[in-house]
């Protein structure tokens, strides 16, 4: 069984996606009948969304498009991950909208294409703290320099749980294992922060990329975090970029050779219902 933490749904006709004009091959609509039909052969039984950085004004309606997908019978999507923007005043009112809301089980603002301080502001970091207690999780995705500035907010917020996207986002393609290794090696020091190994294919060369290519990055995250602390994610439609969802999968399993039976189904699927209580079976 695998439940994958990382599925993005694209539909421009629902909602707007201003960064997808500079994506080339990913500006265009993926549905979630197109992922689903893949899915269900590789045995992924459950799907978290993960927001697809939406128009700010598309935020919620975002949440009640994806709420109707899982409204859907035999639905593979149990839970979401919404969009959300820490750095304003209205988060807070936001947050009190969203928390009666049983398919947003985490938030996520993506950090990796914005500036390095925003997540130093201290509305930011106020917000963030809000958090505690909620028993929603909060996604970080970083570039290697931003994971000590990840590092920084996780410590002010040791009641909240995080969750570190696509192994820290590793510069594979450009060989860059430090200060990433180093930052990785920190970062999971904090019990309160999951690591999720996903998405790595996209840092890739992405015509010539080989499973010895992304291991020394798969196999470090895995090690600093351990089987306890691990989650899987496909990144669906992002890792099409370097082949197909079939493949990320088979690449997976390829990765966790030789590990044991329990550690593999902590890491595919154990973990992520533990940690969101999806009661998946």
């Amino acid at each position: 069984m695998i439940v994958d933490t990382h599925l993005h749904i694209v539909d421009q006709s629902a909602l707007s996606y201003p960064w997808l004009a500079g994506a080339g091959a990913l500006n265009r609509s993926f549905s979630y009948d197109d992922y689903a039909r893949e899915a269900r052969r590789l045995g992924i039984t459950a799907s978290m969304h993960m927001e697809v950085d939406v128009a700010a004004g598309d935020i919620e309606k975002e949440t009640d498009y994806i709420t109707g997908i899982a409204a859907r019978e035999g639905s593979l999507i149990v839970g979401a991950i919404a969009s959300c923007r820490p750095e304003d005043k209205g988060f807070a009112a936001y947050l009190e909208s969203i928390r009666s809301r049983s398919i947003i089980k985490g938030l996520r603002r993506i950090l990796h294409e914005m500036p390095d301080e925003l997540s130093e502001s201290p509305m930011f970091r106020e917000n963030i703290r809000r958090l505690a207690g909620t028993g929603l999780t909060f996604d970080l995705v970083v570039l290697p320099r931003q994971l000590p500035k990840a590092i920084a907010l996780i410590d002010l917020n040791p009641d909240v749980q995080f969750v570190l996207d696509h192994c820290g986002v590793p510069d594979i393609k450009g060989g860059g294992l430090e200060p990433w290794r180093s930052h990785m090696t920190e970062i999971a020091k904090r019990p309160n922060v999951v690591g999720k190994l996903s998405g790595i294919v996209a840092y890739t060369d992405l015509e010539t990329w080989t499973l010895e290519s992304i291991r020394p990055y798969a196999e470090h995250t895995i090690s600093s975090f351990g089987f306890d602390r691990m989650i899987w994610g496909s990144d669906w439609p992002v890792c099409t970029r370097a082949g197909t969802l079939s493949t990320w999968v088979g690449a997976t399993y390829a990765l966790l050779e030789g590990c044991s039976k329990e550690e593999k189904a902590k890491l595919l699927s154990g973990n992520a219902n533990k940690l969101w209580d999806l009661k998946v079976s």
